[in-house]
């Protein structure tokens, strides 16, 4: 096992990874911008280093910086955690150059799975369905013939994007017309690629996801998969597992999780991403090549610890599971809790935190980096935290979710816990009638 390792992130997640490594005897280091001097990962790691000013671009993306930091503090491994650094195979490539190791899949497939085109190629390969779609669009006239072949509407999605962003929705050929070379120009900026591919844009589906863990040598078991339907703007809010599929149909999607991660040796926690829609059929979208925001669902019914597996994985102790070995119990919920405010169209909503209480007792569970008087800074996600509960049945589950809300207080910014309590309280929420399009079709805004 590692001795020491440096987490090259922020927030809830490097607190997350710190937590587990301190209870394996591992050293800890964690890189953080000026902004984030005072929070809880720069109080609690075992050393911090100032990797740059408040911008990501210029500290948490800074590879120069970050490989310095981990050199010089003589860290043997980097955790990533998600977003920032977690899925760029150049950074992987660059630890590996160094000596350093990547926990994570290796630069290979994450460049064969980190594109929605490179995706949609594999899972034709381990016959896996996709969304009808395309490869990647050379210009504005093979999108036209590509949406006349589909039918309208489509969405057009930057092959690099990920966590909702990079996606725009066209409903006529003069939309298209008009919006290709936008979202070309949308993908070069907030990804640093331009490329766009094009699928059916389906209007109301389940988003389902299946959590994989590999060893590299092919040998992958998945640990359940995750409803991930309650989103605004495509990004999540809610995430629940296991979900209210039928069981034949989520036994075939957990399979296919299964043969698309194997397909390419694939080595630590990945998600793999599905809809579902209300015929009943599933495709496969992306595949996420790191751990997620809402891996905590998943540890709550397995009682699995992902970040123990990802640092077993990575330091060559292999994979210490075998399908049969993973027994799912129970339901959990998680709620997002995010500086936002949902009655003004979920605006971030960054200051500081007067006071927080956040909820406990049986089967709840807080990740999150605030304390009273902390500054959530406006350069950043907007995530103060995570809420998750667990229970026996769902039904149970969601009364427990439900009081913890209740019993959790932050005072400064707004947040969306209100509206998670309404949702709670939803009848269709309840029965498990949740689409994509629930927080405009079942909630009053």
């Amino acid at each position: 096992m590692f001795k020491k390792i440096l987490i090259a992130n922020r927030g809830e997640i490097a607190l997350r990874v710190i937590r587990t490594a301190r209870e394996m005897g591992v050293k800890t280091v964690v890189v953080y911008s000026t902004a984030d001097e005072k929070s809880l990962p720069v109080l609690l790691a075992d050393e911090s280093v100032c990797v740059g000013p408040p911008a990501s671009g210029a500290s948490y993306l800074n590879i120069p910086n970050i490989l310095s930091a981990a050199l010089m503090t003589g860290a043997e491994a980097i955790h990533p955690g998600y977003g920032f650094m977690a899925e760029n195979p150049d950074f992987a490539e660059m630890c590996r150059e160094h000596g350093i190791v990547f926990i994570g899949p290796t630069p290979e497939s994450m460049r064969a799975l980190g594109s929605k085109a490179g995706g949609r190629e594999i899972a034709a390969k381990s016959n896996v369905p996709t969304v009808p779609g395309t490869g990647i669009l050379e210009d504005t006239d093979a999108a036209l013939l590509a949406a006349k072949q589909i039918g309208y509407p489509v969405l057009l999605k930057a092959s690099a994007g990920g966590g909702g962003r990079g996606q725009k929705i066209i409903r006529t050929q003069d939309e298209l017309k008009k919006g290709f070379a936008q979202a070309q120009e949308e993908a070069r900026l907030y990804f640093g690629d331009p490329d766009l591919i094009m699928e059916k844009f389906l209007e109301e589906f389940r988003h389902v996801e299946v959590q994989v863990m590999g060893d590299g040598q092919g040998h992958v078991v998945h640990i359940g998969e995750r409803d991930c339907s309650i989103q605004r703007r495509n990004q999540k809010l809610i995430e629940e597992a296991p979900s209210q599929l039928p069981e034949t149909l989520r036994q075939e999607i957990l399979s296919a999780g299964v043969r698309l991660a194997q397909h390419v040796n694939y080595a630590g926690a990945g998600t793999l991403e599905f809809i579902v829609d209300r015929d009943g059929n599933y495709y496969f979208m992306e595949m996420n090549t790191r751990i997620q925001v809402e891996h905590c669902v998943s540890e709550m019914i397995s009682g699995l610890d992902f970040v123990r597996l990802q640092l077993q994985i990575a330091a060559g102790e292999g994979l210490p599971l075998q399908q049969e070995d993973i027994r799912l119990r129970g339901h959990a919920i998680e709620c997002r809790l995010n500086a936002e405010d949902p009655d003004k169209d979920f605006r971030p909503a960054a200051g500081k935190i007067e006071d927080v209480h956040f909820a406990g007792g049986p089967g709840v569970r807080v990740d999150s980096h605030a304390y009273s008087g902390y500054v959530i800074p406006p350069h950043y996600d907007s995530l103060i935290g995570k809420l998750i509960v667990h229970h026996d049945t769902r039904d149970q589950a969601i009364a427990r979710m439900k009081r913890a809300l209740e019993e959790t207080v932050i005072q400064g910014p707004k947040t969306t816990i209100p509206l998670y309590v309404k949702i709670m309280d939803n009848p269709f929420y309840k029965r498990g009638a949740v689409m994509t399009n629930f927080l405009k079709v079942r909630m009053e805004m």
